[in-house]
């Protein structure tokens, strides 16, 4: 896991979790492009740890480390938990379930799709994810 932190407080805070390493630097390039200050994790697992979901750790997320996370966007299909599996232990999560959750996949499937989105993704992105895709998504920021 990669940790940066800037001194902009308006900067947006993404974590960026994807198994897959080319896949987690193209997202982290192209959302440090974008004026995002970026957090990657290799697994929702990792993830988990960083949000304070684990059991035994307290939603640390807003602790004195300044890591608040303003949106996660995450890969579908990953070994151990997948994106589905993050995206609903953050929407169970009294303090993360505000926090906007992207979905990313290489599979077009629309059933899988609809899934994510039902279940409170604010979007499903199809790999390889694109600047024009991240941009949408930094707008969403500002907006928020």
């Amino acid at each position: 896991m990669s940790i940066e932190y800037f001194e902009e407080e308006d900067v947006p805070h993404v974590l960026a979790v994807d198994d897959n390493l080319i896949d987690r630097k193209l997202v982290e390039k192209l959302l440090k492009t974008s004026s995002c200050r970026v957090t990657t994790a290799e697994n929702a697992m990792r993830a988990m740890e960083y949000l304070g979901l684990k059991e035994n750790q307290q939603q640390n997320h807003l602790n004195g480390n300044g890591r608040k996370v303003n949106m996660i966007i995450t890969d579908y299909c990953m070994p151990g938990m997948t994106g589905y599996e993050l995206l609903q232990k953050i929407k169970e999560s009294a303090v993360l379930k505000d926090v906007p959750v992207v979905i990313m996949s290489s599979e077009n499937i629309p059933n899988r799709i609809n899934e994510c989105l039902e279940k409170g993704a604010e979007r499903f992105i199809l790999k390889p994810v694109k600047l024009a895709d991240v941009k949408k998504l930094r707008r969403q920021l500002t907006k928020c």
